[in-house]
């Protein structure tokens, strides 16, 4: 279990009260945790899980992701291998390099438009402190090229026994919130700690093609479409069935054989519900296989963040039933549904903060997860993760987590979209 600052609640009552918050968010008993997979969530309401957040000074409610990977980075021994799309967390930079003081072999991959050169970057940023501290970091260039898609992982190997991934990029307001607005709670998001040395293994495989001789010459690093394909593999972890796959896949393939085509077959195993909290939602395949399990009877709920979910390329619109022209073209393969459900819109999250996750809950027994986006881009351009997990214990609290977004939810067409729809139809008289 991870060890987190813990305060009263007289304490955090005050706390609140100086930070211009009346009363904390309704509390819920905390749940068990599978003793291999663990599962945190930075907009956490259960009992206990508040923590002073050290960059603003302000008590959060919620897991502190930041310290739950600190405390896996300490465990460390022998080695840290890190992929991730952004960092700047200087706590957590901070007990990187002392691990690598200790003698411990570290290496990090980020994505090229974030590896900034550390004269732009101050002393408390956390890429800044690695570099200070000549950490061999390398970017989606090493391979000679101006950079893949996105280099989108964000996992973190310990000792090749312990992975930590999620949804979560190492950066403040992934984490905690935007250090100038102290409203903000941070884009929702998790983590899941695994203890498997498999599982390390296979993680280790992928980041070793990313890596190939690291800060060398041979520029022998691959990335996007340059690894070798792989096929899903699935492995018994503890009281887990879980399944891993990477991206990207190439358009050449059969799009049944791609992470997304995976992500449509653990769909089409659902008998009564699907629950859906996605941060962008643009795959057409996938909305097709929903709209098949709805004539079913399944019931499904959808929440897309909120910059995201009605642009003209969302399948949450296919959801709802309607239709957004973009210069007087629709979507190629645009299908409306034409029994539309009104159970899909945008989490009533605070301005500044995101919905990150990329999650599904099938028949509250499967969760699908990992930093793989449900798009095209992350089907065929992006380095990706994708997890699916079948234990319910598990899936317990990815559904309280949709549950507490799902509460005060804001549903359905917005006026401005039905507006929108209704001016652009007019314009392109179609």
């Amino acid at each position: 279990m991870v060890k987190i600052i813990s305060l009263s609640l007289s304490i955090v009552s005050y706390l609140f009260f100086l930070n211009g918050c009346q009363n904390p968010p309704q509390k819920l008993p905390p749940l068990p945790q599978d003793s291999a997979i663990q599962v945190y969530f930075n907009h956490n309401q259960a009992q206990g899980k508040e923590y002073l957040e050290p960059y603003r000074n302000i008590v959060r409610h919620g897991d502190n992701l930041e310290a739950i990977m600190i405390e896996a980075i300490n465990s460390a021994n022998t080695s840290l291998d890190i992929a991730v799309q952004e960092i700047n967390l200087s706590q957590l930079a901070r007990a990187i390099v002392a691990k690598k003081q200790e003698g411990v072999k570290v290496r990090v991959v980020i994505e090229n438009n974030y590896n900034l050169p550390l004269n732009r970057l101050n002393n408390n940023h956390g890429l800044g402190i690695l570099k200070k501290a000549n950490i061999p970091i390398i970017d989606d260039r090493e391979d000679g090229s101006k950079g893949s898609g996105l280099m989108h992982h964000k996992f973190i190997i310990i000792d090749s026994k312990k992975v930590v991934t999620g949804s979560t990029n190492f950066t403040l307001s992934d984490v905690h919130g935007d250090f100038d607005n102290l409203n903000t709670r941070g884009n929702a998001n998790h983590l899941l700690v695994i203890n498997s040395p498999a599982l390390a293994k296979i993680f280790t495989q992928e980041f070793n093609y990313l890596w190939g001789d690291g800060v060398g010459k041979k520029q022998d690093s691959l990335f996007g479409l340059q690894k070798p394909p792989r096929t899903p593999q699935t492995l018994r972890i503890g009281d887990s069935i879980v399944t891993v796959k990477f991206s990207p896949i190439s358009p050449t393939k059969s799009w049944q054989n791609t992470p997304n085509g995976l992500i449509a077959n653990t769909l089409q195993l659902a008998n009564k519900s699907i629950d859906l909290a996605l941060f962008v939602f643009t795959d057409q395949g996938i909305s097709n296989t929903l709209q098949k399990k709805s004539l079913q009877g399944v019931e499904i709920k959808a929440l897309i963040d909120r910059n995201f979910a009605f642009q003209y390329y969302s399948e949450g619109l296919d959801l709802l039933g309607v239709a957004l022209p973009f210069q007087c073209k629709y979507q190629p393969n645009n299908n409306p549904w034409q029994n539309p459900i009104d159970t899909v819109g945008i989490p009533n999250l605070e301005r500044g903060d995101k919905l990150h996750h990329k999650f599904g809950i099938v028949d509250d027994s499967i969760v699908i997860t990992g930093s793989h986006n449900w798009s095209n881009a992350a089907n065929h351009i992006n380095d990706e993760t994708l997890l699916i997990i079948n234990n319910p214990l598990i899936v317990q609290h990815f559904r309280r987590e949709f549950d507490q977004l799902y509460e005060d939810a804001i549903l359905g067409i917005p006026d401005y979209i039905h507006e929108k729809i209704e001016t652009e139809t007019a314009k392109c008289g179609l």
